[in-house]
């Protein structure tokens, strides 16, 4: 196996130890912010659907700030995001460099484009269903957890989805800046030394992440989707 990387990647043969390094940092960017992301996108995504206009809470001072907010942060390119929040950055880390540095930027370019995702699809939830979990007694709480987010699953798993996706372009542009990881791989030691096979490698890399990802959510929501359908006709 040695002797085949040596003769078709051999640069990357000869930076194996610091692919393998920067593959773990894409990983720790793309896992830590990614859960962090997350439950806040869960969050701002339900308090924009439960406080818009005909919410089961609807409060338009708290959805008009969250919505500006959210659009505010969704229409800064993520490069340009990265550079704006590295004050900010160094005082909650310390530092605005490597994967500590890019976690926090991470954060802020993810959670406004899933809570509207959360949002878009917390809105196709049966207003029917709402209503009758209402008129039995149901609290904000039960309505959240037992009609939204339950009845919203198989949507829910396929926006995660493209939200991971999105995630993993945004940790190799990360790496632009300094962040680490196979974008930082890729720039410096692929194009700053002129290795191809370095670059290519990086790319198939991150393509395997992104099909792995793609191929976990279809499976989830396929089954989260089964399941619904055959409460359904179970019911009927």
């Amino acid at each position: 196996m040695g002797q085949w990387f040596k003769k078709f990647l051999p640069n990357v043969y000869t930076y194996r130890d610091k692919f393998f390094i920067n593959c773990w940092a894409t990983l720790r960017m793309f896992f830590i912010s990614g859960i962090f992301s997350f439950f806040l996108g869960i969050v701002l995504g339900v308090i924009l659907t439960i406080t818009k206009k005909g919410g089961i809470k609807q409060n338009r001072v708290i959805f008009h700030i969250l919505d500006i907010i959210i659009n505010i942060f969704r229409a800064i390119p993520f490069v340009i995001l990265l550079i704006f929040l590295i004050p900010f950055t160094r005082s909650i880390v310390g530092t605005a460099i490597g994967v500590t540095g890019a976690i926090i930027p991470l954060i802020f370019g993810t959670v406004p484009f899933f809570a509207r995702q959360v949002e878009t699809a917390l809105a196709n939830v049966d207003s029917g269903k709402l209503e009758a979990a209402r008129s039995m007694g149901s609290t904000t709480l039960g309505l959240i957890f037992r009609v939204y987010l339950h009845e919203a699953v198989p949507e829910l798993i396929r926006v995660t989805t493209i939200t991971a996706i999105s995630l993993v372009g945004l940790t190799a542009m990360a790496g632009a800046v300094g962040a680490g990881g196979l974008g930082d791989f890729a720039i410096n030691y692929g194009q700053g030394l002129k290795h191809q096979d370095i670059i290519n490698v990086c790319v198939v890399v991150l393509l395997v992440f992104v099909c792995v990802l793609q191929g976990i959510g279809t499976v989830l929501s396929k089954k989260t989707t089964n399941r619904e359908l055959f409460k359904k006709r179970k019911g009927e």
